[in-house]
């Protein structure tokens, strides 16, 4: 890479309820083209940025980290800021890094963790309509949670998507439920994820939580790796990008400029 260039990594905070989804798309309003739009006020280039999740539309993040090469010489904390002027209130730059030259936030990823999120109460919460999903049925998250343990390790999720050429063994390092008065709370990390495999696992996991599936036969949808078994895919408003962790020697060549 020119020496010229400087390579950044960037934690992004995005509200995506009124977003068609993190990759740029002609015509219609993304995560992707706000950040590149802003970096073009900020610096004069038209940089194309890489994210670690292509999260869809409606789906937030507490931690999306993007990559990206700039000839600006501008400081990462001042870049950060100028970032933050320009976006609108739905994104936020939370820090910038000088990263190795050959970072990239999607390939060096090592693992990526999902949380989706159910209100279950009787009555919906207008301050949680875009935040949360909301679920009536009693949820026995206990049942949920002893699901989850099926989850974790080597295995081929084929059954958690749809049709696809990708292969679909995937490493889960973590999955459980856990309720907090009224929040049911899914976590899931992961080596990477299938289209839709969270919303399509979480879907399950209702059934097992309102008694409409057993334990051994959640079980068993893993086992069948049959596309398009699991599910249905719950709403996207629930789910979040909350983590992504790196090599250490890939991420940061730099100190970590926080809260910019």
């Amino acid at each position: 890479m020119d020496s010229a260039v400087t390579r950044l990594s960037l934690i992004i905070e995005y509200d995506g309820t009124g977003y068609h989804g993190f990759q740029v798309q002609n015509g219609v309003r993304t995560i992707q083209g706000d950040i590149e739009q802003a970096l073009f006020l900020v610096t004069g280039e038209r940089i194309r940025i890489t994210g670690a999740g292509r999260t869809d539309a409606g789906v937030h993040a507490k931690k999306q980290v993007v990559s990206l090469s700039t000839a600006s010489r501008m400081a990462p904390e001042t870049l950060g800021r100028a970032l933050n002027f320009y976006l609108g209130r739905e994104i936020a730059v939370k820090s910038v890094r000088v990263a190795q030259p050959d970072f990239n936030a999607r390939r060096d990823a090592i693992s990526r963790e999902y949380s989706y999120r159910i209100l279950n109460s009787p009555v919906r919460s207008p301050l949680l309509q875009n935040h949360a999903h909301h679920l009536a049925l009693t949820l026995d998250a206990g049942l949920m949670n002893e699901a989850c343990k099926d989850l974790e390790g080597v295995h081929d999720f084929a059954s958690f998507t749809g049709p696809t050429e990708k292969r679909t063994v995937r490493n889960v390092h973590k999955a459980m439920v856990s309720r907090e008065g009224d929040l049911v709370t899914f976590t899931i990390a992961a080596n990477s994820f299938l289209p839709r495999q969270v919303r399509n696992t979480m879907g399950s996991l209702i059934k097992v939580g309102t008694g409409r599936m057993a334990v051994n036969d959640f079980a068993e949808l893993l086992e069948a790796k049959a596309p398009g078994l699991a599910g249905p895919a719950v709403p996207a408003q629930g789910l979040y990008l909350v983590n992504v962790k790196y090599p250490d020697n890939k991420l940061d060549k730099g100190r970590v400029d926080e809260n910019v």
